[in-house]
């Protein structure tokens, strides 16, 4: 086994979301000659770890297929100095693999000390507001504006390693180490993904609800503080709303209904329709109306109106709530003055929002 360290030029950060001490993080990669554990080798583990003020880069390589269960012991030994292991697809990939490595060596896996943090997992549920083909670390690493030296993928260094183990030389080495600190330096930069992770977060701050006019259409705007800054401008939405994030600041434009909306009294058979009013009416005054303009009324016309201006809502988070038509899913509910100053509400509010914009 071969080990080789070096220092990282990077700013100290905290993860994003999280408030663990830089101290308690390792972060790590590995480079492997193929998925199965069994039948492959694992020639490399490289770690970052954070001391004296700086990141150290450690990369332990396997110059020899025998000294494969020499850099895992070591990688293993070096992980109880920490309390937060973060990776890029880890929980999918490298954990099992290794885990899988020591049943095979026969090495005990121990690493329930320590909490796993995978920044792929975080983020894949959000990948439609990235809009990008896919979500590998290398396109996250372009998308937030990291330049790589590093041509290679893992799978075309497997020959590259295979023919350093017959003939070893400096120039196979570089690149072999060369792809294992990129993949490292990049997590670093990359974990600044994590902040729209935030987007869901209960923790917003909001600074403004707003109702505008522009060119005789309206808007909401609601405004909120996030958090933590995010790496890359972001805008996505639909028809009827729309967010962009900038720096730490995201701005929500919520299209309103300026009208008449209904709403659909919960239990019909307590009512009687008027036809030709075009309203129900509860049974316990519908005496007073004349037989012959009365029904009987049914789920889809037990209603009353009400005109004003009134925001979409795609589950029942604020009620009461109002519909266009009964059968309906999107429900509307009214902009009042008492909503623009719930601030507990709001933030219920364009969460559930987001939930459907990034799910549908």
């Amino acid at each position: 086994m071969k080990e080789y360290t070096s220092k990282i030029s990077y700013i100290p950060h905290k993860l994003p979301g999280f408030d663990y001490p830089l101290e308690d993080i390792m972060y790590f990669d590995i480079e492997t000659t193929g998925f199965v554990a069994g039948s492959t080798i694992l020639y490399m583990i490289g770690f970052i770890e954070y001391s004296d003020g700086a990141y150290l880069l450690t990369q332990l390589f396997a110059d020899t297929v025998e000294s494969e269960a020499e850099i895992i012991r070591t990688f293993l030994a070096r992980i109880k100095a920490h309390k937060v292991l973060v990776h890029y697809n880890g929980s999918g990939f490298d954990l099992p693999y290794i885990e899988a490595k020591c049943k095979l060596l026969g090495i005990p896996f121990d690493i329930e000390g320590s909490a796993s943090i995978d920044i792929y997992k975080y983020i894949n549920p959000l990948k439609k507001i990235f809009k990008l083909n896919n979500i590998k670390q290398k396109t996250i690493e372009k998308y937030i504006g990291l330049n790589r030296t590093d041509k290679f993928s893992g799978g075309e260094l497997i020959e590259k390693y295979y023919e350093y183990i017959k003939h070893p030389n400096d120039g196979l080495l570089r690149l072999l180490l060369c792809h294992n600190r990129e993949d490292l330096s990049g997590m670093l930069c990359i974990d600044s993904m994590l902040s729209y992770n935030d987007l869901l977060a209960q923790d917003f701050e909001i600074e403004k609800t707003e109702l505008v006019e522009n060119s005789g259409k309206k808007e909401v705007h609601i405004y909120v503080k996030h958090p933590n800054s995010f790496p890359v401008n972001i805008s996505f939405g639909n028809d009827l709303v729309h967010f962009t994030a900038v720096s730490d600041t995201i701005k929500f434009s919520i299209e309103v209904y300026d009208n008449e909306l209904k709403y659909y009294y919960p239990n019909y058979k307590d009512y009687y329709y008027l036809p030709e009013e075009d309203r129900s009416i509860h049974k316990s005054v519908a005496f007073f109306v004349d037989k012959n303009f009365r029904t009987r009324a049914k789920a889809a016309n037990c209603y009353s109106k009400k005109t004003g201006t009134f925001l979409p809502q795609y589950d029942e988070i604020v009620s009461p709530y109002f519909k266009i038509d009964y059968h309906d899913k999107l429900t509307y509910f009214e902009f009042t003055e008492d909503f623009k100053e719930n601030n507990r509400l709001i933030v219920d509010y364009i969460q559930n929002l987001i939930r459907h914009l990034i799910s549908s």
